[in-house]
């Protein structure tokens, strides 16, 4: 019997732990029902890279930015370069951005301005911004509300992990909220209710691949296929079978990322 499709909205296909195997490593997903994947840049260098994998593989999608933690490293990006990735058919989102003041609060100014410029572009684009937030509850929620009132954006906030209070401003401002594998450790009580109390028409998954494996798999390298295992967490908190949390995460998908769902290989 064919698997439920689901769909791996956050993964990150270019870093070193799965050099030569991405051919089985979609193979393997697919086998569990996970039909695609958009796999994230995180430095604006990478992104060629990036590019030939979504290129080479008709499941995989892909977005672009500067993750939070490398801004201090890395050139500031610029609007014109967001926009002009935008053109192409399979870049899907804007992004990873954020804020991150766990390791990196030393950058936290450079960081906002790296965050606004990437709202920008996903103002004008159109496409979603995908969020990393960590330790920057209180910010992240002043500059999302600011932006907002600015000019209007679509959001998912990966790999939330985040406070009630993050959580609800996101979900007042029509963001989503993207459920990893963090979400299925058993000491996650606290955040599978915040999930829990979230309208499931707002709800991802995702890997965040090659880290942070759910259950059966915690501690091993994480890969595309086990975003089911996170999904049947998912079912779990929302009182849903797998197959109809499954489709409501497909449509859910498809209403964010709409350039990947018009995409026709």
């Amino acid at each position: 019997m064919s698997r439920p499709l689901i769909t791996d909205s956050h993964c990150h296909l270019d870093f070193p732990q799965f050099e030569g195997e991405l051919e089985a490593l979609i193979a393997r997903a697919s086998e569990r029902g996970v039909a695609r994947l958009v796999t994230i840049c995180t430095r604006m260098g990478a992104e060629p890279d990036v590019r030939a994998i979504a290129e080479a593989h008709d499941p995989v999608f892909y977005a672009a930015g500067t993750h939070p933690m490398s801004v201090a490293k890395e050139p500031m990006v610029t609007l014109d370069a967001l926009l002009n990735l935008a053109q192409h058919p399979k870049f899907v989102g804007i992004g990873e951005t954020g804020l991150d003041y766990h390791y990196t609060v030393e950058s936290k100014d450079v960081q906002q301005e790296s965050l606004r410029l990437h709202i920008e572009a996903a103002r004008q684009t159109g496409l979603p911004l995908i969020i990393h937030s960590r330790d920057a509850d209180d910010d992240m929620t002043r500059i999302l509300g600011e932006e907002h009132r600015a000019g209007s954006y679509s959001c998912v906030m990966h790999c939330f992990s985040s406070g009630r209070t993050l959580a609800e401003a996101a979900l007042d401002l029509g963001f989503y909220l993207s459920m990893s594998g963090i979400a299925a450790f058993p000491k996650s009580t606290e955040l599978r209710e915040i999930f829990a109390a979230a309208p499931v028409e707002r709800i991802l998954v995702e890997t965040d691949a090659p880290y942070l494996a759910p259950p059966p798999n915690r501690g091993q390298r994480n890969e595309p296929a086990f975003v089911a295992d996170t999904a049947q967490v998912g079912a779990d908190v929302f009182g849903l079978d797998y197959a109809t949390f499954a489709a409501q995460t497909e449509a859910n998908f498809d209403r964010l990322f709409s350039k990947a769902a018009a995409w026709q290989s």
